[in-house]
């Protein structure tokens, strides 16, 4: 039985560097090497953690048996593809892909041939350990708020893929009922949207990338209870009262890479499998729809209706 897993990281940006720094410390994982299309940075990244630079991405998925891709959004698809069809394991980052029909080409080969596909929504880890958010009932509302300063980062997709995807997969976990309307405004780069279910219930979202501060707030509204969780101030409250978080917040990244390590060693569930990582994305799809029918007849720009 394999208890140590030989492994690789594509892409050798900021993403990459953080996921090659946990994959260097963990002890289930003998990280071989890693690759970029930039062949000083991957060159550079390998120094740094003592593994080789692979300027052939299929050379270093042919030397692993589960493989980080962190590379632009665009990317995804092909290169999941591509280390699936090899039969290795993957962790992705989000988004998954940029299409449903890409989603569920990766989703079908992971499944057919018993691989793990694990999406890089590390903040469901943050919820799931707090238990923050309740499963026996849907809340009536739940408001998100992710603004982040200019950064150049993600820009190839738009916001919606880049950031607002994570609260994305966040409502969906919170057992909303049907979707009924979805309304959104804005740019590539701030968008606001709602999304109103069958039955009842109301989630809405602010993503901007254009912000003066950073923000990453959840307030979940319930009939006997409101739940914010402050994901930069690694805070969370109860109706306005702080409960312990211990070290929910120290390390969301690591947390995930080890989870997807014993998915592969020990059987354990994927939390964020690429099942989970098409429903996002499905939904992210449906909120560009809107935004673009929507400045399609006119609209103000978006920095004026998000201040």
């Amino acid at each position: 039985m394999v208890n140590r897993l030989k492994t690789g990281v594509i892409g050798a940006g900021v993403f990459g560097a953080f996921h090659a720094g946990k994959h260097f410390a963990s002890r289930c994982a003998d990280l071989v090497g890693v690759h970029d299309t930039d062949a000083a940075r991957a060159r550079a990244l390998a120094d740094r953690f003592d593994c080789a630079p692979f300027s052939d991405c299929a050379a270093l998925i042919d030397s692993v048996d589960a493989v980080t891709i962190a590379a632009p959004a665009p990317t995804h698809f092909r290169l999941a593809r591509a280390a699936l069809e090899a039969g290795r394991h993957v962790y992705v980052e989000k988004p998954l892909a940029l299409t449903l029909r890409e989603a569920d080409h990766l989703i079908a080969l992971a499944e057919t041939r018993s691989l793990v596909l694990q999406v890089g929504h590390q903040e469901r880890f943050i919820l799931e350990s707090l238990g923050a958010l309740r499963t026996d009932v849907a809340p009536n509302r739940v408001e998100f708020s992710r603004c982040s300063v200019p950064s150049g980062r993600g820009e190839d997709v738009s916001v919606v893929f880049d950031l607002m995807i994570h609260d994305l997969d966040i409502a969906r976990a919170v057992g909303f009922g049907k979707l009924a309307r979805v309304s959104a405004c804005g740019d590539a780069h701030e968008t606001i949207a709602t999304l109103s279910f069958e039955k009842s219930g109301v989630a809405s979202f602010v993503a901007s990338r254009r912000s003066e501060t950073r923000r990453r707030v959840l307030t979940a509204t319930y009939p006997d209870r409101v739940i914010e969780v402050d994901f930069l101030e690694r805070r969370v409250t109860v109706n306005g009262q702080a409960i312990a978080t211990g070290d929910a917040f120290a390390d969301p990244l690591g947390v995930s890479v080890k989870a997807f390590f014993s998915a592969i060693l020990d059987g354990d569930p994927t939390i964020v499998d690429g099942r989970a990582g098409r429903s996002a994305l499905e939904w992210a799809i449906l909120i560009e729809n809107a935004r673009a029918a929507l400045n399609a007849v006119g609209q103000p720009d978006a920095a004026r209706m998000i201040a």
